[in-house]
């Protein structure tokens, strides 16, 4: 089941990976960092990033095996989105059936958040990834089907999570939901709370020292009502899925290769109560007098075609209970008893929705509110819109079960076309603010030997630290420490008055900064020297935009010894 899901987002990750041998900001920091050495590595966490820790030690680890591209760098997050579609595909068919789970699998790799970072260099496909492993677990727990591994299982999963980035431990209020919404019995709670507990107890030395980093997020805007419109939307459109799935028997559909509803041949398809028996008139209302005598008989309806056998003919009474009716025949699902029997909704909803309101109330507190810090919640989304897919063919093989078959490919196939223009977009250069390397390429084309190379601000000496090679022969004239030394991002500046003599000092300067519309005010001491310098003593004699970036070249207007 989820291997459809996860060969399709795989096929749309690879399409256009390099994105024009194009990286961004945010990609040039695992870059540079991934090829640093791991005690300059471990260095620099105490001071910065510590957030990421875990993730720049695996790039580090690929790096040094595969070397630096930009396929190395991408390739993980591919296949993590992929992995995920499989475990949101098998989430779907278990709770709901084959074409809920195969819809909601191949639902995830077209959501257009999810094209933006299913090709990214950052670690938010992987938290998606453990995220949706750890869903899968506990939807397993809840159909009875833990044990001792699957709890220590799950407490990994959020743990290795939580260390890529500590708010993925939303999802567990998410799941605490599920739990409750599902009525799980008391043993499942406990064992889920004690799973839950030791997971945060994981992860929270790691989220108490990031505090101490907290500067790095300073540039997150305040909530605003404008930037809720979003979530909104999400909530929404999940919440629909979520309703229509529930009439339509939590949105199963008629399993491929099958005469019948999932609900029908699983017995877990329709609404459950306390005891995880299916709700007999919701599972009637979906057989009609058509069926074969078995199939009226496990519906459980009144006056079915078929003879219902004694109770001691029926076989143990848990698989009779779990058939939804007290001593039928008929094929039933593998051993173990079903506790929760949670439905599409009591996982997709909260998955959805608590992730997204708990960022938005930790940004009253401080501003946080970034989509891609909780890309894990469109796993709920997916879920849903599988759900929806559900219902569609529910209602489709009431009038002709062949012509159901076709409601998924025709689906996919319509939102692939309509989604084609942002499928391209967002595998362009222009879908990032930058381009690191595009900058490097023309630095490299334009500089001449002995030439100094100004960053403004100093973070745009990325450009430097992940393309070295462009800039030989040149000399960074405001670089008083390097970064792996001084054990940050990009490196320690001489003061303003050091600054200042090392600029007059140069016949010709490389500036390397933003482009306009993309760059902000100045606003150190330091940058405000570099320009007042430039724009005193120097003349422009070459000014290119390129991709976000701004490459400039200046001249001096008098010899170094007349400033």
């Amino acid at each position: 089941m989820g291997l459809i899901p996860a060969v399709w987002t795989v096929v749309l990750g690879l399409w256009g990976l390099s994105r024009q041998n194009s990286v961004w900001r945010d990609e040039a920091a695992t870059w540079q960092v991934a090829r640093r050495s791991t005690g300059d590595i471990v260095r620099m966490l105490e001071h910065v990033d510590v957030v990421h820790s875990l993730y720049y030690l695996c790039m580090h680890g690929l790096f040094a095996g595969f070397g630096p591209s930009t396929t190395v760098l991408r390739l993980p997050s591919v296949l993590a989105v992929a992995a995920a579609a499989a475990c949101v595909a098998l989430i779907g068919h278990r709770l709901a059936g084959a074409y809920v789970g195969l819809g909601a699998g191949l639902a995830l790799g077209l959501l257009p958040a999810v094209q933006f970072y299913l090709q990214e260099g950052r670690p938010y496909a992987l938290v998606a990834a453990g995220s949706a492993v750890s869903t899968l677990l506990l939807v397993n727990a809840l159909r009875g089907r833990a044990r001792k591994r699957t709890w220590a299982a799950y407490a990994c999963a959020v743990l290795v999570c939580g260390w890529l980035n500590w708010l993925a431990l939303l999802i567990l209020p998410a799941h605490l939901i599920t739990l409750l919404w599902s009525r799980a019995p008391r043993g499942v709670r406990v064992r889920w709370a004690v799973a839950a507990g030791a997971a945060t107890a994981g992860v929270l030395p790691l989220a108490l020292f990031s505090l101490d980093q907290s500067g790095q997020v300073s540039w997150v805007p305040p909530l605003t009502w404008h930037m809720m419109i979003g979530p909104a939307i999400l909530l929404a459109i999940g919440g629909l899925g979520g309703l229509l799935g529930r009439r339509a028997g939590t949105g199963t559909g008629t399993a491929p290769g099958t005469g019948m509803g999932t609900a029908e041949r699983t017995g877990v398809g329709g609404r459950t109560d306390r005891t995880g028996r299916a709700d007999r008139t919701d599972l009637a209302d979906r057989t009609d007098l058509a069926d074969p005598p078995d199939l009226a008989d496990r519906a459980g309806r009144p006056g079915s075609a078929g003879t219902v056998e004694p109770p001691d003919l029926a076989g143990p009474p848990d698989l009779a209970n779990r058939a939804g009716r007290p001593g039928s025949a008929g094929p039933v699902e593998p051993p173990g008893p079903v506790t929760g029997s949670p439905s599409v909704a009591a996982v997709g909803l909260p998955l959805l929705a608590v992730p997204q309101l708990g960022l938005i109330a930790l940004s009253l507190v401080k501003p946080l509110f970034v989509d891609r810090y909780i890309l894990f919640s469109l796993l709920g989304l997916a879920l849903l819109i599988g759900a929806l897919i559900g219902r569609a063919v529910d209602e489709v093989a009431r009038r002709s079960r062949p012509a159901a078959r076709c409601v998924l490919p025709v689906l996919v196939a319509v939102a692939l076309v309509a989604l084609l223009p942002q499928s391209l977009a967002k595998r362009s250069p222009a879908s990032r603010v930058d381009d690191v390397l595009a900058a490097a390429e023309r630095t490299r084309q334009l500089k001449h030997d002995g030439d100094g190379v100004l960053f403004i601000p100093a973070a745009r000496r990325d450009t430097w630290l992940v393309t070295p090679d462009a800039f030989t022969g040149t000399r960074d004239i405001a670089l008083a420490e390097t970064p792996e030394k001084s054990g940050t991002l990009k490196g320690v500046e001489a003061s303003p008055a050091r600054v200042r003599a090392a600029m007059l000092a140069q016949r010709r300067i490389l500036l390397v900064t933003d482009a306009t519309g993309v760059a902000r005010p100045t606003r150190g001491r330091r940058d405000r020297t570099k320009a007042e310098v430039l724009a005193t003593h120097f003349t422009l004699v070459s000014d290119e935009r390129i991709r976000g970036r701004r490459v400039a070249v200046y001249e001096r207007l008098a010899p170094a010894g007349g400033g």
